[in-house]
């Protein structure tokens, strides 16, 4: 062979290698490019610094927090409440705790009640002035002194009844026969506040009187005029004994008008019960409402009656409502200002009810907690009422819904329930 020969063959067999070697780099690259393209490239960036980017785990040199990996595909969630982001790590629980169910019955609650014997307001009276004058003698002289109807109470001085007098007198002496102004002038006697005894001794003694002697129309216990409900409410005057005898302000000499309230009478034959309500009862109490009374100063003349009335707002200083309860204490003679127990038995309420523990309160709402498979979840109820260690479901579950027997054991101490 000769040497142009060998060349030839040797310049072939290069080009054929390399034209091998080129395919197979070619082939070799889009095998590798299309793997690439199945399997992308993975990195991992900071929640906190998306600006540093890794491809592997670690943690951010920023903040030292572990390093997420990136979604290529992820996707932006829109309408996030807060309420999605708060929700409570005992939302469900797994348990194996007794349960309860919903029971319908018929309830009568007896709700037990404190509270006080108090005055009547209808049965305040007052003893007024008819006449201007000065009280020349004053019969009474403390407070919470019992009076009864046509006790004496004052004598008055007063120049108009003496000038009335005078001309009643006149009258009778000189014009006897003119009876209508004879029975004129002795019927301005009486509005002046004479009675038929003062009015007689006048005519038979032919002497008019200066003084006119007034008497008490009612019995009840005597206080000066504009004195509010005494000792009633009013630890102050229930514990200063001293109030019950002090003096009263009105003196002998004093001067008083027409028409002006001397004093007022405060009867003690009609009384009222005043019962302390807490807000948890007053829904059950009603008027009409039997209720039982017990003295403690008496228990043995404890008496049966009814709500009368209840008042439509607190009292000062109160947190409890009060009903009233209206009886005759002309034989019982219970002290006014003592304390009473009362028990009063409401009308009868039908519902669905759960033990007091299976509900749990979370001051603005009631949560139980449901059975769901192999544990319970919080589920929000609405109550109503509250009585003898039960609870009134008023909406929220079904008859046949199981609930938790004891909520409290299952609520996390340390988190706060959230229901929608």
């Amino acid at each position: 062979m000769n040497r142009l020969c060998f060349k030839n063959i040797l310049l072939f067999s290069l080009i054929a290698v390399g034209g091998a070697t080129l395919f197979t780099a070619c082939k070799s690259k889009q095998h590798s490019t299309a793997l690439e393209h199945k399997h992308p490239k993975e990195s991992w960036t900071c929640s906190m610094h998306p600006e540093i980017v890794r491809d592997k785990p670690g943690v951010c040199p920023i903040c030292g927090m572990d390093l997420i990996k990136k979604e290529e595909n992820a996707v932006v969630l829109t309408d996030i409440k807060s309420d999605d982001l708060l929700r409570a790590t005992d939302g469900f629980i797994i348990s194996d705790l007794p349960v309860t169910t919903l029971r319908k019955k018929d309830v009568r609650p007896e709700i037990e009640a404190l509270g006080i014997i108090s005055y009547d307001t209808r049965l305040i009276n007052t003893i007024s002035a008819r006449v201007s004058g000065r009280i020349e003698k004053l019969y009474v002289s403390y407070r919470y002194q019992h009076v009864m109807k046509g006790e004496h109470i004052m004598d008055i001085y007063s120049p108009e009844i003496e000038t009335a007098g005078q001309e009643l007198l006149f009258l009778i002496k000189n014009d006897p026969d003119n009876h209508s102004l004879i029975d004129a002038a002795k019927q301005r006697l009486r509005l002046l506040g004479m009675s038929e005894t003062q009015l007689a001794h006048i005519i038979n003694t032919q002497k008019t009187a200066s003084t006119i002697a007034v008497y008490s129309q009612y019995s009840g216990h005597l206080h000066e005029a504009g004195n509010t409900m005494p000792g009633i409410g009013d630890e102050a005057e229930r514990i200063n004994v001293s109030a019950v005898t002090e003096e009263l302000p009105i003196k002998e000499g004093m001067y008083v008008q027409k028409g002006q309230t001397i004093f007022q009478l405060f009867g003690m034959d009609k009384s009222w019960v005043l019962l302390n309500i807490f807000p948890e009862d007053q829904s059950i109490v009603k008027t009409g409402n039997a209720v039982r009374v017990i003295p403690e100063t008496a228990p043995a003349k404890n008496f049966l009656a009814r709500i009368d009335f209840i008042e439509p707002l607190f009292r000062n200083g109160s947190k409890t409502g009060t009903a009233r309860v209206y009886f005759d204490n002309s034989k019982l003679k219970i002290p006014i200002g003592s304390q009473v127990r009362a028990s009063i038995f409401s009308n009868s309420l039908s519902g669905n009810w759960l033990p007091k523990d299976a509900v749990l309160s979370l001051g603005l709402g009631n949560v139980v907690f449901m059975k769901a498979g192999k544990g319970f979840k919080a589920h929000k109820v609405e109550t109503g009422l509250r009585y003898n260690n039960q609870v009134q479901i008023l909406s929220g579950l079904a008859g046949t819904d199981s609930v938790a027997a004891n909520a409290q054991f299952l609520a996390d101490s340390e988190g706060f329930i959230k229901n929608k």
